[in-house]
């Protein structure tokens, strides 16, 4: 009697277990509150005694108990074995009517609910609608990440059919196949799309970036481009032809040489990821270099195809030769009056310190737009149009700007802040490196510092106690010209180390001619896609006994 009764209670339980399942799955059953008698009258058993219906109710008791049980075991079964599909089948949700598919390996994900969340747009996710994710995670590797991937997890509906695993689609040759060899020195931040760094120790050993170990920061695949076959596509202003610029073309115009830095917008994110997680590369301090640029100046050519200044806001919007599978290309824009001014200095560059752009860098021609943020700086440039409004570039619109700390990624709105163009002012100390032991009695600290829009900068100060006293480091590298001061400023500080000090909290600071000096912690300019990080910069070392 006691097994009997037992065995009706674990049927019982298992029922409201299914009741209260929101799998799919399973088909939902009785609570344990329910009415018995009202659902199944029969178990009333009218014409026989109380004894014979004790036995006839436990015994109907058990045969459900049992069957729960069954249908409990049948689904959680079910859940452990998760549901296969026919690559045919995922093909057929390719839309919102008929649910949005993909797949990703063996798996296959519902990630309907998910389009207009995609940070990209939903037009990029929509194009793996209905068939695998490979292809683009492949051209875009930041997705194989494992928040990206816990984030998919969620979508999961099932696996697809062994046979199914690996479409034909799917042999096709890797768009970095033909990526340019780098140099070893580099630190990878990503290696599809390529970006790295120098190390800290060789980024300022010269005024001038050696091109092997300039820093590299693309977007795509890198272009293979045929000189000879090289074109520029000018648009032109309504009245006026376009102008197809060949690389002689280019030679043809006044030639112009200029020292400028180009700094990403992400230098020093990682500083930010120490506070709280951003989005983005793991940049540290090597994201910014210097160049001797040379090339025709923009405003020559777009004088030449017919533009001018106007009153009305316009922007010169600037579009790459790398591209996606989708043939979306880089792209990026900077304001008409700054491309039009002669003073600006904005090349159409076709060489680096003396020889021709390496691929990595632009091959055959790139946008040098001195005093501006990197990513507007477009590499392997295909074609240069004026337009009433910025770019469109999903790296225009929805990538490189400024939040509050208080935003993030549930409540951006894009829309609402402009695009980085001039950068705030920035300093960072590249020796000695944090954790270093330095020798006692005298330290040498060396760094670079620089700032946007052409702003000189006028001083570097160094604590070597986490900002109480102060020192002033010494300056070098080519003179500034006012308002034109478009490359660093390399500086120094020697100094004693203070008798018995066991370790040091170096910081460094720069000002520059507007008066405009880095803020003293990261906190307060935290932004969730670790962008403009400029706070002071710091490094801890130990001093040998």
């Amino acid at each position: 009697m006691l097994l009997l009764h037992r065995a009706v209670v674990l049927g019982l339980r298992q029922a409201c277990r299914l009741k209260s399942s929101h799998s799919r799955l399973c088909i939902p059953s009785c609570s344990a509150n329910d009415s018995f008698q009202s659902q199944y009258p029969s178990l009333a058993f009218p014409g026989y005694n109380s004894s014979t219906r004790r036995w006839r109710v436990m015994g109907t008791l058990l045969g459900l108990g049992a069957v729960l049980a069954y249908h409990d075991h049948r689904c959680r079964a079910v859940q452990k074995s998760p549901r296969i599909y026919t690559r045919e089948e995922v093909k057929s949700h390719s839309s919102p009517e008929t649910r949005i598919w993909v797949t990703l390996g063996s798996e296959v994900f519902d990630v309907t609910e998910f389009v207009d969340l995609h940070p990209g747009g939903p037009a990029k996710l929509m194009l793996a609608a209905g068939g695998p994710l490979e292809p683009f995670w492949d051209l875009y590797a930041v997705h194989n990440q494992p928040h990206i991937r816990e984030i998919l997890a969620q979508y999961k509906i099932g696996n697809l059919r062994p046979e199914d695993k690996m479409p034909s689609t799917l042999k096709t040759s890797d768009p970095y196949a033909n990526d340019p060899r780098r140099h070893p020195a580099l630190k990878v931040n990503s290696q599809r799309p390529f970006n790295a760094e120098p190390p800290s120790e060789l980024l300022t050993e010269n005024y001038i970036t050696p091109n092997p170990i300039f820093f590299t920061r693309n977007h795509l695949p890198v272009p293979n481009l045929d000189p000879d076959t090289y074109r520029l596509h000018i648009v032109g202003p309504s009245g006026h032809q376009s102008l197809s610029l060949s690389l002689d073309d280019l030679y043809q115009f006044p030639k112009y040489e200029v020292t400028v830095t180009l700094q990403c917008a992400g230098n020093r994110r990682s500083e930010m990821n120490q506070l709280k997680q951003v989005r983005g590369l793991e940049w540290t301090t090597g994201a910014i270099s210097t160049a001797r640029w040379a090339g025709a100046r923009l405003c020559d050519v777009l004088a030449k195809a017919g533009h001018q200044l106007c009153e009305t806001e316009a922007h010169v919007c600037f579009e790459g030769l790398d591209s996606d599978p989708t043939g979306t290309a880089y792209g990026a824009s900077i304001p008409l009056v700054r491309a039009m001014d002669p003073e600006a200095e904005v090349l159409l560059a076709y060489e680096m310190n003396g020889q021709p752009l390496p691929r990595d860098h632009g091959f055959p021609v790139r946008v040098v737009v001195p005093g501006v943020v990197g990513a507007r700086h477009v590499k392997w440039l295909g074609k240069v149009s004026v337009e009433p409004e910025e770019s469109y570039s999903h790296w225009q619109r929805r990538d490189y700007k400024g939040f509050s700390p208080s935003v993030d990624w549930d409540s951006v709105d894009f829309d609402s802040a402009p695009s980085i163009q001039e950068l705030p002012v920035q300093s960072a100390i590249t020796e000695p490196k944090d954790g270093e032991i330095v020798e006692s009695g005298e330290v040498t600290v060396k760094g670079y510092a620089w700032s946007g829009g052409g702003r000189a900068v006028i001083r570097v100060d160094v604590s070597l106690d986490g900002g109480l006293t102060w020192q002033v480091a010494e300056l070098y590298g080519e003179e500034q010209r006012p308002r034109k001061a478009w490359a660093w400023r390399l500086w120094q500080l020697q100094a004693p180390v203070p008798p018995g000090k066991k370790e040091l909290n170096i910081v460094c600071k720069a000002v520059d001619d507007s008066y405009n000096v880095q803020p003293d912690t990261v906190a307060p300019i935290w932004n969730l896609r670790g962008v403009l990080s400029n706070a002071w910069h710091r490094v801890h070392v130990h001093v040998a006994p």
